[in-house]
């Protein structure tokens, strides 16, 4: 690979990305950032107007690229189309990737695979991980259950609920388990994928040190931000309710948040931790990665997405 080869960014100015950017930024990376509207360049990130459903555009994104990261999904379409963008949109990626010679992507996907019947978002997920994956690149994914960071839909969807709801319907899928895992510890990971090459060509599990049920998450996080909620069982959780109930009082997309409710009774946890020995770092504990998450939020101003 080149010295200092430029490396495009997708989803540049999300959740992932604009903390991802940040740390390549700091170590010196030449960064294209992939945006669908129109922003300035800043010293050392180079911004590019494209859309990942419109080849042209991207030919011209992609043009001198060795390295790409893969961040993006399409949720806030609606259940209905989701799946059938992030596949065209992928399609597409991979076109360009290979026209321009691109060497290596890095994509952040979604555990659970392997787990019986998944829900269309997991699909989606997997599907999206098996197109990139065929390119004629080398590609590394990255599979995380839930992600810890202010900002980030899971963790603003349980935030909401925690603040502002006394009572919590209490359905069986929050006996789930899941791995949750840092925001800081996934874009070290990312960033490290980009001078590891024994990362090329695999797929990893990443997940932090603790194993959780989802009413245990929500517990840790009323007992961090100091709150107190009640549990009313219910025989059944309507994720599209709970999605639109979510969307119209909180800053989560209600798209997004039906998409992720979805996947609540399937459960998302690390198989392997081959990525730990290839880039050793200190995982945060959920308890940890939530009070670092609260004053993010603090910092940015309360309610505010950061």
């Amino acid at each position: 690979m080149d010295e200092n080869p430029t490396v495009l960014v997708t989803g540049a100015t999300g959740f992932i990305g604009r903390r991802l950017v940040n740390r390549l930024a700091q170590q010196g990376v030449s960064l294209r950032c992939l945006s669908r509207q129109h922003r300035p360049d800043t010293p050392g990130r180079q911004y590019c107007q494209a859309d990942l459903f419109d080849r042209a555009s991207l030919a011209v994104a992609m043009s001198g690229i060795k390295a790409a990261y893969y961040l993006v999904h399409s949720l806030d379409s609606g259940q209905a189309s989701f799946a059938e963008k992030d596949r065209l949109a992928a399609e597409n990626f991979v076109a360009a990737a290979e026209a321009a010679g691109v060497r290596q992507v890095i994509y952040l996907s979604g555990l659970g695979q392997g787990e019986g019947e998944l829900s269309d978002h997991l699909k989606s997920r997997q599907e999206v991980a098996e197109i990139l994956a065929a390119g004629k690149y080398q590609a590394t994914v990255l599979r995380a259950a839930i992600i810890i960071g202010a900002g980030g839909s899971s963790f603003e969807m349980l935030r909401f609920l925690v603040k502002t709801q006394p009572v919590i319907p209490d359905p069986p899928q929050l006996d789930t388990l899941c791995q949750p895992i840092a925001v800081d510890n996934v874009i070290y990971y990312l960033a490290g994928c980009l001078q590891q090459p024994k990362t090329q060509g695999r797929g990893f599990d990443i997940g932090g040190p603790d194993v959780l049920s989802y009413r245990d998450m929500l517990k840790v996080m009323a007992e961090v931000s100091k709150t107190f909620n009640l549990y009313l069982p219910v025989p059944k959780l309507s994720a599209w309710l709970a999605g639109r109930f979510i969307g119209l009082l909180s800053g989560v997309d209600g798209n997004v948040a039906q998409a992720l409710l979805h996947s609540l009774p399937h459960q998302v946890l690390c198989r392997e931790d081959d990525l730990k020995e290839l880039l050793p770092q200190r995982l945060h504990p959920y308890r940890e990665s939530v009070e670092i998450a609260f004053a993010e939020k603090a910092a940015a101003g309360g309610n505010k997405s950061c």
